[in-house]
């Protein structure tokens, strides 16, 4: 179902990451083709080594290669992808997200991507619950972005709550259905034409 398909990975600064390294494995796995941008923070949690090896595909994270002046377009990634996947979203990229704010890569290619949209929220239970958060999960979901929900357990920070990202067996599930609901409904018109 996911052979050949473009698959945009936005990967931000929250101790989730290491679950998008599976992620990636199964997507790649399954056939799709995948890159990967990183937030400045995502490096603090995971290595752009070990995404890149596992997607087979350089990891995006400026807007340009400091050492050649290669320009990363972030018009490009948006229009290459099949579907993008912000996993671990966190909080601060939610709110960013939710208003407009484009100043990293992997925000001014969400705010240009043509694609759908899928959102994996990654932070603490209170974190998930405050008003602000609501409000811009509300904003991306209005916008017609896809949110994953998070699933309730052991949480960074020692507590217990709600707030932990999707396991990637669920979000790569998630991913498949998208992709079967599009074929079968392209089927379905195919037939009535």
């Amino acid at each position: 179902m996911l052979k050949g398909k473009h698959i945009l990975i936005g990967v931000t600064g929250g101790i989730a990451a290491y679950k998008t390294a599976v992620i990636i494995r199964l997507l790649v796995k399954e056939g799709a083709e995948v890159r990967v941008i990183m937030t400045e923070h995502a490096h603090d949690f995971i290595t752009a080594l070990t995404l890149a090896t596992l997607s087979k595909n350089p990891v995006f994270t400026d807007t340009y290669d400091p050492s050649n002046g290669n320009w990363n377009s972030h018009v490009d990634l948006g229009l290459w992808a099949d579907l993008f996947l912000v996993a671990p979203a966190t909080a601060n990229t939610m709110a960013k997200m939710a208003t407009g704010i484009a100043d990293n890569l992997l925000l001014a290619t969400y705010l240009s991507a043509r694609c759908p949209v899928f959102v994996a929220p990654s932070m603490d239970a209170d974190m998930l619950r405050h008003p602000a958060t609501v409000i811009n999960m509300e904003t991306l979901k209005a916008f017609g972005n896809n949110i994953l929900e998070p699933a309730s357990g052991e949480l960074a920070s020692g507590l217990s709550g709600k707030g932990r990202m999707a396991e990637p067996d669920d979000i790569v599930n998630e991913v498949r259905e998208f992709f079967l609901k599009k074929k079968n409904l392209s089927r379905s018109k195919a037939k009535k034409s």
